[in-house]
């Protein structure tokens, strides 16, 4: 068992346990991966077979890394393990299982797009307001409500949901939702979120299936467990009950996608649901330095909401965190861009070496700016994908329609594209002609002449000749036979050639590249079934984290910290560390939110190898007004002893400034125990790295600012004291920019500002 040296003994432990319920709690950098690898070879090395095995992850590319490894310990037997994310695996049994829920074997896959091209039909044709109805809040409550496995008639029969929608002005949700599910229904159609709720559905009301999966899944393993929502809870729950050979890898403290709905208490009641239950705590961090797993251990042992591990590191102590100060959020980036610079010059770094991560995408404005003056190359992840590309979406809907020719949403994108005389009138009549029989579209227009003019039905008519060309095509043909086939003939290769527009050239790349991605899995020897819609189902099941990030483009890496979840970089700048940023203001109405958001900094902490950088800024713009901000509490909740403040003078002009003196002029140099001592070791409770905030004078009350003027004194309730330096604007917009003796410059509108006048 030579793929056992090397693991650690709480790895090798959790390898080895390969019977009856296991929980192993993956600290960040723990080798959580080498663990479900290893532990999946293990199984089949003691003799249980792969067909016998499903694995569940979140993304395509977890599964793929996974599988190459256990290929590397067992061979060729490592393709016959049921692998991938719930999604695909579920998509797997559906196809085999659909005719049983009423659906073609063939059912296509909705993406997000779709789903909502699909709502914004519903609401021109039910004449309701979009704003009041938002397309994504719609599709947003929908989800929802099928995570929760509520499906339309339970929405709209449960009293609490129409009071809700009732109360916010939207009663007709529930209306909405039944029309949706019919209409994906009638196009043999099954959005993302249909994909788990109708496997609960088939499990439901199909013991004979359900009791088949149980059998023939005898081991299961469920990576990111702590990221799971309630149906997929219940799937797992359900085809582990006969023999109980369950396995769930995950991190309570890395649970960030509440959003999404994700459930943390899946992972914190597990033992609930199995009495008998093995834990397994992988707490030794690989990854990072010493500094940066007691910083982060110190951050997330203000949860109260957790499972209790110790994780530590005996890598090397590495450098202090360093908490960076910036004036605004534009010398925020020319803070990091700098340092970038530096860094990468001093110790003969990459670009890639470097990653910056924010709360949300708004803040990559200031860090792009930045960047670009000082001509760092970058790039941005959480973009368009490739395959949500216009260009690509229109040569994909012509594969849909030609193996679901009911595919609603891709007839009506396609139909007239590239331009073949069926404009919006002919289609709004294939739509009521539709409705008015109670007919799909591709039911009219292959008997046009039935139910439109004969002009109109002589067009449309030799549209669904086409498409029924490709379909023969597509059965007789390999997937990139077919694929180019279709391209060519639908007229689309031949209308993006002739744009000979930058723009139109790239477009025909694309086609051309995704032309050659399927010709690349036409050829591969590790898959059997090499048709398109085989293909289709691939790309219709990628998921955003699949997205190619080429560890070799020389880029610094810009993204939100929910896309960094996974990654790891040498050097990381989590920048915005400001209240009602981060944490975020939606996040303060109760303590669950607010955990989730501790745990989103704990994620972007973790991050890091060698060397982390945390950076606020005292004010910035928010709706096109300069917004004075504090410094996040997540700051206060560090251990000082790790921390080595970077805090610079916020005068460009420092001389003139009436409070600087020479010690305030080494503020770069400034040890963290200038504004508080260091507690001894231990993380029982953290020490505030920020200047103590102000207690009022006794009887404070704001003056009249009226007749305020450069060079008085003034006290302010929470900043303290300070001096006034300039005064600007007209009224009621009065700005006095304020010199105070603790946090350095700031600027304030005077009409909410609450100053006391001192002298």
């Amino acid at each position: 068992m030579e793929y056992l040296q090397g693991l650690n003994p709480s790895q090798k432990a959790a390898v080895l346990q390969i019977t009856g319920p296991v929980m192993i709690v993956a600290g960040a950098g723990s080798g959580k991966t080498r663990v479900i690898t290893y532990r999946v070879a293990h199984l089949i090395r003691s003799g249980v077979d792969p067909f016998n095995i499903l694995v569940l992850t979140f993304t395509n590319k977890a599964a793929k890394e996974m599988r190459e490894r256990i290929k590397k310990v067992v061979g060729p037997e490592a393709k016959n393990i049921w692998m991938g994310t719930f999604h695909s695996v579920f998509a797997r049994i559906l196809r085999v299982e659909a005719e049983k829920i009423g659906y073609p074997g063939n059912f296509t896959i909705y993406d997000t797009d779709d789903s909502k091209s699909l709502i914004r039909a519903i609401l021109k044709e039910q004449q309701l307001d979009d704003k009041l109805y938002n397309p994504n809040f719609v599709y947003n409550r929908i989800s929802s409500a099928k995570n929760n496995l509520i499906s339309a008639p339970e929405y709209q029969k449960n009293e609490q949901i129409q009071s809700e929608d009732f109360a916010s002005g939207r009663g007709r949700l529930g209306e909405i939702y039944q029309i949706y599910s019919q209409r994906c229904f009638k196009a043999g159609a099954m959005d993302f979120d249909d994909l788990l709720f109708k496997t609960n559905v088939l499990l439901r009301e199909h013991p004979d299936v359900l009791y088949k999966y149980q059998n023939k899944f005898k081991y299961l393993m469920v990576d990111e467990y702590q990221d799971t929502n309630f149906s997929q809870y219940l799937i797992v729950k359900k085809l582990a009950a006969i023999n109980e050979n369950i396995c769930v890898v995950g991190d309570d403290a890395q649970s960030i996608y509440a959003f999404r709905g994700a459930n943390i208490q899946n992972i914190l009641n597990f033992e609930k649901d199995y009495p008998d239950l093995k834990v397994f705590k992988l707490e030794q961090n690989y990854r990072s330095t010493q500094n940066i797993v007691n910083v982060a251990n110190s951050i997330i042992a203000n949860n109260k909401n957790q499972l209790k591990k110790n994780v530590f590191s005996e890598n090397e102590t590495g450098d202090k965190i360093k908490v960076a100060r910036a004036f605004s959020d534009n010398e925020e980036g020319k803070v990091v861009a700098e340092s970038i610079m530096q860094e990468r010059a001093v110790k003969g770094l990459n670009y890639h070496d470097f990653a910056i991560l924010y709360r949300t995408n708004a803040q990559s404005r200031a860090m792009e700016e930045a960047l670009r003056k000082l001509n760092v190359p970058y790039k941005i992840y959480g973009g368009l994908s490739f395959y949500q590309r216009k260009e690509i979406k229109d040569l994909i809907s012509y594969f849909r329609l030609t193996f679901n020719p009911n595919d609603e949403e891709a007839l009506k994108r396609v139909i007239n594209y590239p331009r073949r005389g069926i404009g919006d009138t002919t289609v709004e009549r294939v739509i009521i002609a539709a409705d008015k029989s109670d007919l799909t579209l591709w039911e009219v227009i292959t008997d046009a002449g039935h139910h439109l003019e004969a002009r109109s039905a002589t067009v449309v008519g030799n549209f669904a000749t086409l498409i029924q060309s490709f379909q023969v095509i597509a059965k007789t043909h390999s997937a990139y036979e077919a694929a180019l086939h279709i391209a060519q003939h639908s007229g689309l290769l031949k209308d993006l050639y002739e744009d000979k527009s930058v723009e139109g050239l790239s477009r025909y790349e694309n086609i051309q590249e995704l032309l050659n991605g399927i010709k690349e899995f036409s050829e591969r020897e590790d898959i059997e079934a090499k048709g398109l819609d085989v293909f289709m189902q691939d790309i219709a099941l990628l998921t955003n984290d699949d997205n190619d990030k080429n560890p070799n483009a020389d880029t610094v890496s810009l993204m939100t910290i929910h896309s960094a979840k996974g990654l790891e970089f040498p050097h990381v700048f989590v920048v915005g560390l400001e209240e009602n940023l981060f944490p975020s203001q939606m996040s303060l109405n109760s303590r669950s939110d607010l955990e989730e958001e501790r745990r989103l900094f704990y994620v972007a902490i973790t991050r890091a190898e060698k060397k982390l950088t945390l950076s606020y800024a005292t004010s910035r713009y928010r709706w096109g007004t300069l917004t004075n901000c504090e410094p996040s509490r997540f700051l206060d909740e560090i251990d000082a002893q790790y921390l080595e403040l970077d805090f610079r003078p916020q005068q460009k002009s420092i001389e003139k400034n009436p409070f600087f003196d020479e010690e305030r002029s080494t503020w770069n140099n400034r040890p963290a125990d200038t504004f508080s001592k260091p507690k001894p070791a231990g993380l029982q409770k953290t020490t505030s790295i920020l200047p103590k905030a102000h207690v009022p004078s006794q009887g404070f009350a704001p003056s009249d600012t009226s007749n305020l003027q450069t060079g008085m004194e003034v006290e302010h309730e929470r900043f303290g004291f300070g001096k006034v330096i300039n005064i600007e604007g007209n009224k009621p917009d009065i700005k006095a920019t304020i010199f105070f003796k603790e946090l350095g410059q700031k600027q304030l509108l005077l009409k909410f500002a609450k100053l006391r006048i001192v002298t």
